[in-house]
């Protein structure tokens, strides 16, 4: 386990919401530096699975040596297929802490952070084609100003957009200093950090297609919980709360409530045991920032 890869977020509070049995068969979403995976396996009795999914290489060299432990090298949205290749149909606990690792954000060359000059990569699967640089350069106004708004919230999306195509058409967008000078005049003089980081958030949920992949990480939870079984996850930003939300409340990402055919009533998939987020406490946030966001939700499959 590395502490220098990834400090682990909210890490008693996950291990005391999965409600660990020793003989369980869990799975961590999102290995990292295997801070979550290595406190998972100390709750495992010898009987006990644990499955861990991790698509950057650079996290696959953490792997922890114990054959309860199993690390698929895959994005998580594959999490149904790859543990069926194990045997495995029905899990007691899944835990994801989502987003981007300290490691990732801390590594300049990797293009995540905008307190470095690099290529603007943000690839967390460095097989992926499309990369922050292919974006920027490429997407017509309609698909930029789309995932500004969408996934960066960003209140002057149209303002941004034009000063990309702008900027592009004197010379390639290259590098991450590259895209804040392009932008350099929507970037709000007193606010330049928080702007920075929505744009930079818009363009690392589209190359990873991170939205899409949690939906179907969560959808296949769902079916793989069983009966008791917890689902426990991290967010970071509001569009991965909402579906977490959705998902634990009515048992699917829309959100929409299925209702028993011939009395009208709610079904419910989940008992919320989080009526209200579990956040960090002040001590946390002062050793790891990056904590300040995280807002952890726990369903209990009934």
């Amino acid at each position: 386990m590395s502490n220098s890869y990834h400090t682990s977020v909210l890490l008693q509070a996950c291990i005391d919401q999965l409600n660990i049995q020793p003989s369980g068969v869990y799975v961590d979403l999102t290995f990292g530096g295997g801070g979550h995976s290595a406190l998972i396996l100390k709750h495992l009795g010898p009987e006990g699975k644990l499955f861990a999914f991790d698509q950057d290489e650079d996290a696959q060299r953490n792997v922890l040596k114990d054959p309860r432990f199993t690390l698929i090298p895959q994005n998580f949205r594959h999490l149904k297929n790859y543990l069926r290749l194990y045997g495995v149909t029905k899990v007691q606990g899944i835990l994801g802490d989502l987003g981007v690792s300290s490691h990732q954000f801390d590594e300049a060359s990797r293009g995540f952070s905008i307190r470095f000059d690099a290529e603007l990569d943000m690839r967390m699967n460095r097989n992926n084609p499309l990369s922050a640089k292919s974006i920027v350069n490429g997407y017509d106004a309609k698909q930029l100003l789309y995932i500004f708004k969408e996934y960066g919230e960003i209140h002057n999306a149209g303002k941004l957009v034009n000063s990309i195509i702008n900027a592009r058409g004197q010379q390639e967008i290259q590098s991450t200093e590259d895209l804040k000078a392009a932008i350099k005049s929507c970037t709000p003089k007193f606010e330049e950090h928080k702007y920075l980081a929505k744009v930079f958030q818009a363009l690392r949920i589209e190359v990873n297609q991170e939205i899409e992949a949690l939906k179907e990480c969560l959808t296949q939870s769902v079916e793989l919980l069983e009966k008791g079984g917890r689902l426990v996850v991290i967010s970071y930003h509001s569009l991965e709360d909402r579906l977490v939300k959705n998902v634990i409340r009515s048992g699917n990402v829309e959100g929409k409530e299925e209702k028993d055919i011939i009395y009208g009533t709610g079904t419910k998939i989940f008992k919320n045991l989080t009526s209200k987020p579990i956040l960090p406490d002040e001590e946390e946030i002062k050793i790891n920032t990056r904590a300040r966001s995280a807002k952890l939700r726990v369903g209990e499959r009934l």
